[in-house]
């Protein structure tokens, strides 16, 4: 596989077949790009997965209902700024309208097109802006438009968020935006992967299925769980390869680096982090619980602080580990922090404090445990806990 992953150079946002374009429709009132289209003229097959909250946005609603009608799609219609969310009946028809709007000007069904919302929740969402922001947009939809797309989907975002893999028989290609109200059952995120590959729904789903324990769901900034949340892959099949056999498994491997790619680089560009902090854990009991103890760690405020001032505290780590539910005898865990052995047989264990402090200051720092209770691993995503975290979400605007 050729993979360009962690928004290398060469990662393209838009598999072959789809076309992008990203406008400032006016929804932000700072004249950013605001608004993208996705489209492949070529019918598509279609997956998603969406918020587990009770609150869900009009755009999670009308795509759901659009996923359960349709049996093929054309594009996807993303807008930043606004939320959609809390915005009752008229927030709905005013997703529908974006839809109503990119399907006309394309000749498509309505219910052939998705659609992605993101920005401030409880806020009537301009309907018509949003609908004159889709006829421009659609002006300007081009192969090489993936990039505008995928910046007018950032809201707090402060990097570009793509990922790519290429075999011989297919491409997986993806654009995400995320930096906050991320948590395990999904984030603050909108993700759409495209692929060229001949995939038909059960497939997409089982991919995508798949690919959320070790990305979307093993990934956490701040424990809120947002109104918004949707990742959607489309699938033009313009690859004439079969997807049997050993292509099936390279295409269900390329859909789980990607969306793991774009997890580490949502966690990587969290509100106000300075830090990633990659959490491994091996020697669980079953997959479960190496997910629960990983998760554990990159969910605690206290492992986040002990990050952000660059200190090494074995004895949060430890902590959060008995606390995340995993079972294991604490007498057999060992701690490291990168290579550096901190803990063995659940007590402190010498270390040069001089190159721990250097390694610190590292923007990744890898945190591995040992539960020493079987042979299952995981890994989950997450950041310090800093002021500038704080300072960006004590307003609502």
């Amino acid at each position: 596989m050729n993979t360009c992953l962690e928004g290398e150079p060469n990662a393209q946002p838009l598999a072959p077949g789809f076309i992008g374009s990203g406008v400032a429709a006016g929804i932000k009132v700072n004249g950013k790009l605001d608004l993208a289209l996705i489209y492949s003229e070529a019918a598509c097959r279609a997956a998603g997965v969406f918020t587990s909250n009770l609150v869900k946005s009009a755009a999670v609603k009308i795509s759901q209902s659009h996923l359960s009608e349709s049996a093929s799609f054309h594009g996807v219609v993303l807008t930043s700024g606004n939320a959609n969310a809390a915005t009752g009946s008229e927030g709905l028809e005013g997703a529908r309208l974006l839809c109503r709007t990119f399907a006309e000007v394309q000749n498509c069904q309505s219910t052939q097109v998705l659609i992605c919302q993101t920005g401030l929740i409880g806020k009537p969402f301009p309907a018509a802006i949003g609908a004159a922001g889709v006829r421009k947009a659609a002006r300007e939809l081009c192969a090489s438009g993936g990039i505008s797309a995928a910046r007018a989907m950032m809201t707090t975002d402060t990097k570009l968020k793509i990922a790519s893999v290429k075999t011989p028989e297919f491409s997986v290609c993806a654009m995400a935006k995320g930096a906050a109200m991320l948590a395990p059952s999904m984030a603050t995120m909108l993700v759409v992967l495209t692929t060229d590959a001949n995939a038909d729904r059960a497939l997409l789903r089982e991919s995508l299925s798949e690919a959320m324990d070790s990305s979307f769901h093993a990934m956490v900034v701040d424990g809120c769980r947002s109104t918004n949340d949707s990742v959607i892959v489309l699938a033009n099949g313009l690859s004439a390869a079969p997807i049997t056999g050993a292509v099936c498994f390279n295409f269900k491997e390329a859909v789980r680096l990607v969306c793991e790619s774009l997890a580490r680089q949502m966690a990587a560009d969290a509100e106000g982090g300075t830090k990633l902090l990659v959490m491994k854990v091996s020697g669980g009991r079953t997959l479960t619980d190496a997910r629960l103890a990983a998760r554990g760690v990159v969910s605690s405020a206290l492992v986040k602080c002990s990050l952000a001032g660059e200190s090494c505290y074995f004895g949060r780590v430890i902590s959060e580990l008995g606390a995340s539910g995993a079972v294991f005898n604490p007498d057999n865990v060992s701690i490291r922090y990168g290579a550096t052995l901190i803990c063995r047989n659940g007590v402190a264990h010498p270390y040069d404090e001089g190159l721990m402090a250097q390694y610190l200051k590292n923007r990744t720092i890898e945190i591995s445990a040992d539960l020493g209770a079987g042979s299952a691993e995981a890994t989950a995503y997450g950041c310090d806990l800093t002021h500038g975290y704080v300072d960006e979400n004590m307003g609502k605007s």
